[in-house]
C-alpha cells in the first residue's frame, strides 16, 4: 500500500492498529516527518500494547528526536512483551532493542 492509502485508513478509523502502524512504518520507509512517526506508533502501542515491532519502531523514532528517556520504557515494555509470551513473535527483535537500550545508558 501506498502512504495516501494508509494516509485514508486512518482518517477512516483513527482507532484502527493496522491504520496506525501502518501509516507510521510507511513514513519511515518513506522518510517522514519523524514527529508523525511517533504520533501514529504511539496510538498504535496504546491500541495494541504487545505489539513488539511498533515498541522498537517507536524507539527508534523517539532517539532519533533525542527524546532518549521516553525511548527508555517503550523499548523495555517491547522487550517485555516478546519475552513474557504475550505477544504474537516479535522474539527475534528483542537484541535490536536491547542494543538500543545499551545505547542509552
Amino acid at each position: 500500500m501506498d502512504l495516501e492509502a494508509f494516509r485514508q485508513m486512518v482518517a477512516k478509523n483513527p482507532r484502527g492498529f493496522l491504520g496506525r502502524f501502518g501509516l507510521g512504518n510507511k513514513l519511515i520507509q518513506e522518510g517522514g516527518s519523524p514527529e508523525e512517526i511517533v504520533e501514529h506508533l504511539t496510538v498504535a502501542i496504546q491500541l495494541d500494547p504487545t505489539h513488539v515491532a511498533s515498541h522498537l519502531f517507536l524507539g527508534r523514532a523517539l532517539i532519533g528526536l533525542g527524546r532518549n528517556n521516553e525511548a527508555k520504557p517503550i523499548l523495555t515494555a517491547g522487550i517485555d512483551a516478546a519475552l513474557s509470551g504475550r505477544s504474537n513473535g516479535g522474539g527475534d527483535l528483542v537484541p535490536d532493542m536491547q542494543q538500543l537500550l545499551r545505547t542509552l545508558e
